[in-house]
């Protein structure tokens, strides 16, 4: 390029999108108070593996903000029915869990895609590091996933999982839970956490759902029995809704 071209180059006047900086969305911090600290005395391996340094906090990018884009292609409704996935009937009870999936401000979330998984009714999970000597369901991996719909609705067939030893402390037992992992509209908003179930005696003994320092936190991880949503001489219902930031936001791990 020669000099004459070059100056004249430097001389366009470039347009406004060029010279403003883009401005990007950043979203809602959790509270303070309401999800489980990183270290929780009670929760033995929470010593071993959180952060021992001040926590960096990252600005939000174009990647952080946006996405992700799912599409419905691989995602099938056999995937959110686990009785149906291996061909026989899985033992124990079956139960339907639906629910909303809603962001801060109580609008729903669609095209959200929620993965579940959770241990057959005897309390095991078919994974190679399992060590509870309970029987394994042939008809029952414990894993499934779904979209929400357009109301931000989800909603999975699946067995009333059991309870199961984890060694954290002299006679302790995990109270039923089904693990849920889901993204909102951003990465930053993905939470995973674990949804209970009413009436379970092990909550008030549960070093995990007891890491909740706020009460009321605590109650929204508690799925409520839904009369409607249960079907006659087939399966019980469970109504539990997913708020992913905000003041009533669900309590991440």
């Amino acid at each position: 390029m020669t000099a004459d071209a070059a100056r004249r180059i430097a001389a366009v006047p470039t347009t406004t999108e060029e010279t403003e900086p883009l401005v990007l969305p950043s979203y809602e911090r959790p509270a303070a108070g309401v999800h489980p600290p990183l270290d929780f005395e009670g929760y033995r391996s929470t010593s071993l593996r959180h952060p021992k340094r001040p926590l960096v906090l990252l600005p939000h990018r174009l990647t952080e903000v946006t996405g992700p884009l799912l599409g419905n292609d691989l995602i099938t409704m056999q995937d959110a029915d686990l009785t149906t996935q291996r061909g026989g009937e899985p033992q124990g009870q079956r139960i339907i869990v639906a629910g909303r999936v809603l962001d801060s401000d109580g609008r729903p979330v669609p095209d959200t895609l929620v993965e579940i998984w959770q241990t057959n009714a005897a309390g095991r999970y078919r994974h190679a590091r399992e060590h509870h000597p309970a029987p394994l369901d042939p008809n029952f991996d414990g894993l499934g996933r779904c979209i929400t719909d357009a109301g931000g609705r989800y909603r999975f067939i699946t067995i009333q999982p059991g309870a199961y030893p984890w060694g954290n402390h002299h006679n302790a037992w995990r109270p039923a839970h089904i693990h849920f992992s889901l993204f909102g509209r951003a990465f930053t908003q993905r939470l995973v956490t674990q949804m209970y179930f009413p009436g379970d005696p092990l909550l008030p003994l549960d070093p995990i759902f007891n890491s909740v320092p706020d009460e009321k936190a605590r109650q929204r991880l508690i799925a409520a029995f839904d009369i409607e949503l249960t079907q006659p001489e087939w399966a019980l219902g469970y109504n539990w809704d997913i708020v992913l930031r905000g003041r009533d936001g669900t309590v991440f791990e």
